[in-house]
């Protein structure tokens, strides 16, 4: 997939929030607040311009994530547009082991997509069929085929909330058009936890810088939103 305008795919916003040496979260078993309220804010505002949420599976299993826009306004604003009231959440999974009891799944009332390998399709089917469309997406789940099958659902612009591996493997297939990261003053300094992404080849390195577009200050942390395609505008 080109870096440039692909009208087969939704445009896709990644949204991430680190500390200042690059992790998403620590090692204990309580999630890490990175963020702070006025910056959730700002998260909710861009889920509500958004017709899909896509999280991990390993995402729904560690933080339990509810995926709904939270301002009441916000939601009385896309139902008057005719649009749900929250965007369709989105996952994807390996292995099918995801708790049908995940808020991913019971909290709203938003469509609900789980694409599956196809090995273990019968499982997720059995498990979460009822809560869910699960879809096969062949041997291997494979983002590119991902997003254009979303676009042919009528998702034209796409929040991606990571996880690392997830945030990963949309920046080294160059399917992303925007990167919203959120840095926190504060070091976290565990080799055991999670990073925003590992190793990989992606198509920003030192000989083709990505482009920055907007650097804010909210509060004690800064958003830093970088343009990753040609389809990402400066305002």
């Amino acid at each position: 997939m080109s870096l440039s305008s692909a009208p087969t795919r939704p445009y896709v916003l990644l949204s991430c929030a680190t500390s200042i040496d690059g992790y998403i979260d620590d090692a204990s078993d309580q999630r890490l607040l990175l963020s702070n309220d006025d910056d959730l804010d700002r998260v909710d505002a861009v889920r509500a311009s958004c017709d899909a949420i896509l999280v991990g599976a390993g995402t729904v299993r560690r933080d339990d994530p509810r995926l709904l826009v939270r301002s009441a306004s916000r939601r009385a604003e896309r139902v008057a547009c005719g649009r749900p009231a929250s965007p369709t959440k989105v996952t994807l999974t390996a292995h099918g082991d995801l708790d049908p009891t995940a808020r991913f799944f019971t909290a709203g009332d938003p469509a609900r997509l789980v694409y599956c390998a196809t090995g273990a399709l019968e499982k997720a089917q059995e498990r979460l069929g009822r809560l869910a469309t699960v879809v096969d997406a062949g041997e291997s789940v494979d983002p590119a085929w991902l997003v254009t099958d979303l676009a042919a659902r009528g998702v034209r612009r796409l929040m991606v909330e990571g996880g690392g591996t997830v945030h990963a493997q949309f920046l080294a297939a160059g399917l992303a058009d925007e990167l919203h990261l959120v840095v926190a003053p504060l070091f976290v300094g565990d080799k055991r936890a999670p990073r925003f992404v590992g190793e990989g080849s992606f198509p920003w390195h030192p000989g083709r810088r990505a482009r920055l577009a907007e650097a804010r200050q909210i509060g004690d942390v800064v958003l830093l939103r970088y343009a990753l395609s040609d389809r990402c505008t400066e305002t």
